[in-house]
Order: structure tokens, then C-alpha cells, then sequence
């Protein structure tokens, strides 16, 4: 079965289970009026519509912004409610192992179900608000001796997931920010779109007003693979991005690499070779990797690339979901040393994937010193 048909049918099914304990663990337990849980009741209705509206729109349909917006807020919904699920079970147990008296147990419980639902909305609108703010620059430095005093600036952007809600004007005031970086050398490190690139050219055209001495180097992400991976390939080529595929260029006195992402032994086309991304590079050369995924690093094949530039986590996005991330993923965000003289950077992501929140993590933009 295809992916583009599969995935949404995982989705589906697991917010449909979400939905259902949410109401049969959850709702039918919490000691509210009838018509409180009534209307608990049509609203995990509706949120669940709207989940299934949210798919329709990425695959199928093109509804006005706005409309795209709550749909994706849905996602976020059904993410709280699996979590919220867990959590209660746990208050639910405690509810009823409290050692207090029947009326004691009973303003207990109706003060810890309106807790529940006032952290659980309190949740919800932190999200939100962090979702809506604008990208943050987070100054790196990487020190490795390597240019005999001198260092590179480079900025990194990644996980735009233009298609969506991230439009043209997001991507104009992102590329004016990153100018005023004055960088040697721009990075893209996947994800960069969610939909069929002829749907995004107004935004993507916007990147070939990035400045840098070097030029902006660019690598395709998991979710290239999902819409038109050649086509936007082709497409970024046009605007002057200059695209790794497997390959490296020699820039001064270092190179840089690009991989092909992971995702593409599941696809079995575009497949990552770090064997040929680096045969051309003498031993002694400092190299610049981008690999989009951090678990690349179990890739390398005795490789040993001096700075690796990663995505694809968002920084977990919403917290406590990092905690997921992190077991499927050696690094979450940030800085990280690998051995001597060799590190791994991973951004948090422009964009997001699903609902727009964030929570625990923030959108960036990373300059990093390399010296």
C-alpha cells in the first residue's frame, strides 16, 4: 500500500482510538454537570472531524488559511487528549486510593477534575502562543582550530514545512532576517516543503534573495519524499540553491556534504551514500556535513565529518513529546560533541509539523561560528 494512502489511515485510526478512551476514561469520569460532559462529548465529535479535515486538506483539498489553521489546531487537540488520557488515569487512581471520608473523597475529586481541565486548557493556549512566534536567532560557536584563527559563519535554517500555514511573506521576513547575519555560508537541512512544489513557488522564490558569500547549500528532508521530491529538487536548482545529492563542493578551506535523507531506503529511490558524498574529500580537510536526520550518525561508516548540520526533530516541538523524539533520535536539539574537534548542531525547525504550537522549543534560525 502506498505511504501517501497509509499514513493517513495510521493517523486516522490513532486519533480514533484517541478519541474514544478520551471519552469512555476521561469524560464519563469527571465529576461535572450533565450538560458540561454533553458538550465535552460533541466537542471531542467535532475535534475529531476536524482531524479528518486536516488530512483532506493536506492530501486533496486547498481550503482558505484561516479554515487550514483550526484544522491543524485539531491535531494539537488530539495530541493533548492522548496524553491528557494517561495523565488521568493516574489522577483517577489516586482520586479513588485518597484516604479521606465520602464527602472529603468527593470535593476532592471535583476539585482535581477542574484542575485537570484548567491545566489541560492552560496547555492548549501556551501552545498556541508559542506556536504563533516569530523564528529566534540562537548564536553558535563551534571551535575546533581548524582555520588557523579564523572561523565561518554560517546560518542554518530547516523544517520550513511551507504549505501549510508558513507562506511567502513568512518566508520574505525570515530571508531579510538571516541577511542582516552577513554569513559566509546558508544551509537548508530538509523539510522544506509539505506540498507539490508548484504550489509553493511564490514562497520558495523567496530564498533566492538569501546572501552569503559562499551561497545557500541545500538537502532534501523525509517529507520531500511525500510531494514531488524530483520536481523540487529540479525546482531549487533554478532559484540559484545550490542542491547535495550525495555530494560534496569545496569551499575555501573546507567542504561541504549533502546526503540524501534516510527516509529514502523506505522509498528505495534517493538513497543516502555518505560514501560518495565524501570519496573526493582528502582525509586532513575539514568537512561540513548536512544529513537531515540525526540518527544519520549511525550512518556514517567510519566517516568523520568535522561538523554535521541536522533537523527533522523541531526540538520535540511540543513538550513532553522531545521525550519521544529522543528514542528515535540520538540528539533532540542543540549542540552536541561527537569526539574531538567533531560536533553535531540539530535546529529546532522553522516550521512545525501538524498543529501549530510549540512548547518547549521555539522556531529558529542558527548562526553558528566555526573556527
Amino acid at each position: 500500500m502506498s505511504i501517501l494512502i497509509l499514513f493517513p489511515l495510521i493517523v486516522t485510526l490513532f486519533f480514533a482510538i484517541v478519541h474514544t478512551l478520551a471519552y469512555t476514561r476521561v469524560v464519563q469520569h469527571l465529576h461535572i454537570q450533565p450538560n458540561t460532559r454533553t458538550f465535552l462529548k460533541y466537542l471531542l465529535i467535532v475535534n475529531m472531524v476536524g482531524i479528518l479535515g486536516y488530512l483532506a486538506s493536506r492530501y486533496a483539498l486547498n481550503p482558505p488559511k484561516i479554515i487550514y489553521f483550526f484544522l491543524s489546531l485539531s491535531i494539537g487537540v488530539g495530541f493533548i487528549l492522548f496524553m491528557g488520557t494517561i495523565l488521568y488515569e493516574l489522577l483517577h487512581l489516586l482520586q479513588r486510593l485518597a484516604p479521606f471520608n465520602e464527602e472529603k473523597r468527593i470535593f476532592f475529586k471535583r476539585s482535581t477534575d477542574i484542575g485537570f481541565l484548567a491545566v489541560g486548557s492552560a496547555y492548549f493556549g501556551a501552545g498556541v502562543i508559542g506556536g504563533t512566534k516569530n523564528p529566534v536567532v540562537n548564536f553558535v560557536e563551534v571551535k575546533q582550530n581548524r582555520f588557523n584563527g579564523k572561523h565561518y559563519t554560517i546560518v542554518q535554517i530547516s523544517d520550513l514545512h511551507l504549505g501549510g500555514l508558513l507562506d511567502k511573506e513568512f518566508v520574505a521576513k525570515s530571508v531579510a532576517q538571516i541577511n542582516r547575519l552577513d554569513a559566509d555560508l546558508i544551509a537548508i537541512t530538509g523539510d522544506l516543503s509539505d506540498a507539490h512544489i508548484d504550489a509553493l513557488k511564490e514562497a520558495v522564490d523567496e530564498l533566492q534573495h538569501l546572501k552569503s558569500r559562499f551561497g545557500t547549500y541545500y538537502i532534501v528532508g523525509n517529507h520531500e519524499y511525500f510531494h514531488s521530491l524530483e520536481e523540487t529538487i529540479a525546482y531549487m536548482k533554478t532559484i540559484g540553491i545550490h542542491v547535495l545529492e550525495n555530494s560534496a563542493i569545496k569551499i575555501e578551506n573546507f567542504y561541504i556534504a549533502g546526503v540524501y535523507d534516510l527516509f529514502g531506503y523506505r522509498a528505495k529511490t534517493h538513497i543516502p551514500d555518505i560514501a560518495k558524498a565524501m570519496r573526493d574529500i582528502p582525509p586532513e580537510m575539514p568537512t561540513l556535513l548536512l544529513a537531515h536526520q540525526p540518527k544519520y550518525l549511525e550512518h556514517l561508516e567510519g566517516f568523520t565529518p568535522s561538523l554535521i548540520l541536522s533537523g527533522h526533530t523541531h526540538g520535540g516541538q511540543i513538550w513532553p513529546f522531545g521525550f519521544f523524539v529522543s528514542l528515535a533520535q540520538p540528539y533532540v536539539k542543540g549542540l552536541h560533541t561527537l569526539g574531538e574537534n567533531r560536533h553535531i548542531y540539530v535546529n529546532s525547525g522553522m516550521g512545525f509539523w501538524g498543529p501549530p504550537m510549540r512548547l518547549g522549543s521555539h522556531s529558529e534560525i542558527t548562526c553558528i561560528s566555526w573556527s
